[in-house]
């Protein structure tokens, strides 16, 4: 081998560059439907064979390509979407460099048609050296890739089987249709249709393709939001708690409308569900992010999948704030919204034995802090008599009474019973509900003590020993920067020297914790992410302990203006919709499913 520098043949350097962009079929897939997706094209049908190996094809109908710039098209680092660093920093486009067909085509037979809107007729070529021929086309491009690395035998052998290299496909597929709902998308494998994606427009269409490519069950137990703060917007859905994942296989995230993956975005996310979620579980969600262009770097990488934002610690707390608020809304109403009124519910005849029988020992109340009337339980309870309810007017309009009646009836209605010391059943104004009575309890108890630690403030315990704690000279840096945080969290990190930490005092809740492990997670968490959440997550684990062991037991007999009263504070309490470990607190069955289980009407 000489020693001599000399330049790479171009064929050579499309090749090297190929090794980047053209992992397996799926990103050919990746960066062939993005450059139709610049062109503005409003439908996309993609065709495989055998996974993507033998052969893919990508035709839209967007803006086509020039007849003299064909050729170009497949030169590397030509293209028509940036042409400065000003565009370049604030490019909107998905594809910018100009390097995936040429990548392409030095690894496969290509042959590009296509034709622009105004054109009289439409043109053909074929791998880079080929001159461009007529061709019979309507408006848009098709790119037919085939024989995937068949110069590269070495790059084939490291590709799966079909049905692995189809998965991989399918999923890009996907994910594109997720970022582009005003696209209608197909997707075939081997001549049978995959699936067939309209336009969608309204949020109706959107749910509809979102049932689609992720599943009905996702759409049914998903929250959409739309925020909008500091120059930066979040939309999408978020699973609930109770239906995360084993895996994060239904985490999908855009910027801009470019699907990425990032380390900052993750942490926020996890950040947000880390009070409702635990054992490993992953959160399900679909989450758009817009921003100026200019805010975000997203040439870090020849894939695009990684990006970097300029104002890192403004993104994260924006989508944390956003998505924990969203979260803690979910409960089943808040006490303000609920009206009763005790006279026009006790209207007739109290005949409702719901209330227990009258002389049985009954065990000590448990602390929930009645804030209503529990006479107006009973008498709200009347509405469930006929005897209740009273003479209608002479001509009343239809469903008249059950909307008055249904006004008067909180989220959660009112308990009925105690089933076997583990549930409590109630009637609502849709059916039946049913609560875990330690589960519900076990949120509402762990939300006071948060609520109080936050009005108290948090409690220092100085150490008996101080730890001294071996550190780099960054991690002492990032100490220094984040004594007032340290402070505020009731932790007291000093500095001994120029490489070592010493903790003198912790939060009282956390008193007994290993101060230095404790320390270096945080120092860790600081580096990466320029947040941490460590000691208040620590101290949270702590309070959601106490909870759980101060919570009401089963077998616990429960009288009806306890479960009443169980109920209201349900509705009251933030994220009460799941308990601390992520299990739902209570269940809704209609009348209507109610009916089907017992097959009324048929």
């Amino acid at each position: 081998m000489s020693n001599r520098i000399n330049p790479l043949p171009s064929v050579l350097v499309n090749q090297i560059a190929a090794g980047e962009v053209v992992e397996r079929p799926a990103s050919v897939i990746k960066e062939l439907v993005e450059n139709s997706l610049d062109a503005g094209a409003e439908r996309v049908d993609v065709e495989i064979d055998q996974g993507g190996i033998k052969r893919i094809r990508i035709r839209d109908n967007g803006s086509g390509i020039d007849k003299n710039d064909l050729a170009l098209a497949l030169s590397r680092h030509a293209t028509s979407k940036v042409s400065s660093l000003e565009e370049l920093e604030r490019v909107g486009s998905l594809g910018f460099r100009g390097e995936a067909l040429p990548s392409i085509a030095s690894v496969s037979r290509l042959t590009l048609s296509s034709r622009e809107s105004a054109a009289d007729g439409a043109w053909q070529i074929k791998g880079e050296t080929d001159s461009p021929v007529p061709a019979a086309h309507p408006a848009g491009t098709t790119v037919e890739v085939l024989d995937l690395f068949y110069n590269t035998p070495a790059r084939r052998k490291f590709l799966k089987t079909e049905k692995t290299e189809f998965r991989h496909i399918e999923q890009i597929v996907r994910r594109l249709a997720l970022a582009r709902f005003e696209v209608g998308f197909t997707l075939k494998h081997n001549g049978r249709d995959v699936f067939r994606s309209r336009p969608a427009a309204s949020l109706r269409d959107k749910e509809q393709r979102l049932s689609e490519l992720l599943g009905k069950s996702f759409v049914e137990n998903a929250l959409s939001l739309e925020h909008e703060a500091v120059g930066l917007k979040l939309s999408g859905w978020v699973g609930l708690p109770a239906f995360s994942r084993s895996q994060a296989d239904m985490q999908h995230f855009f910027v801009n409308g470019r699907m990425v993956r990032d380390k900052l975005v993750t942490h926020a996310i996890r950040q947000a569900y880390q009070d409702v979620l635990y054992h490993g579980r992953h959160p399900a969600y679909v989450l758009y992010l817009s921003l100026d262009p200019v805010l975000v770097d997203v040439n870090v990488h020849p894939t695009k999948h990684e990006v970097r934002f300029r104002e890192g610690r403004l993104v994260h707390d924006f989508l944390f704030r956003t998505l924990h608020k969203v979260l803690a809304d979910t409960r089943p109403g808040r006490s303000d919204d609920i009206q009763v009124d005790p006279a026009a519910a006790a209207s007739g005849q109290v005949t409702s034995k719901a209330a227990g029988s009258p002389g049985k020992p009954m065990q000590p109340a448990m602390n929930f802090a009645i804030r209503d009337n529990p006479a107006a339980y009973r008498a709200s309870m009347e509405w469930q008599s006929p005897a209740a309810i009273p003479p209608s007017p002479v001509n009343p309009s239809p469903g008249q009474h059950t909307d008055r009646i249904a006004s008067q009836v909180p989220p959660l209605g009112f308990a009925l019973a105690q089933l076997h010391g583990v549930y409590v059943l109630a009637q609502n104004s849709e059916g039946l509900v049913l609560v875990d009575m330690h589960a519900a309890h076990e949120r509402i108890t762990y939300e006071r003590f948060k609520q109080a630690m936050a009005k108290d403030g948090i409690r220092s315990q100085p150490l008996l020993v101080p730890v001294s704690v071996r550190v780099s000279k960054r991690e002492v840096e990032l100490a220094q920067e984040q004594a007032a945080m340290f402070a505020e969290l009731g932790m007291e990190v000093d500095l001994l020297d120029q490489e070592t930490l010493v903790v003198r005092s912790v939060p009282v809740l956390l008193q007994g914790s290993d101060a230095e492990r404790l320390l270096r997670d945080v120092l860790s968490d600081l580096a990466t992410h320029g947040t941490s959440a460590r000691i208040k997550q620590a101290m949270n684990e702590v309070l959601a302990t106490m909870a759980c062991h101060g919570s009401v037991r089963a077998n616990r007999r429960l009288g009806m203006d306890e479960m009443n009263a169980l109920l209201r504070d349900i509705e009251r309490t933030e994220r009460a919709d799941q308990c601390n470990h992520g299990r739902p607190t209570w269940t809704q069955m209609s009348m209507a499913e109610l009916d089907r289980l017992f097959l009324r009407g048929r």
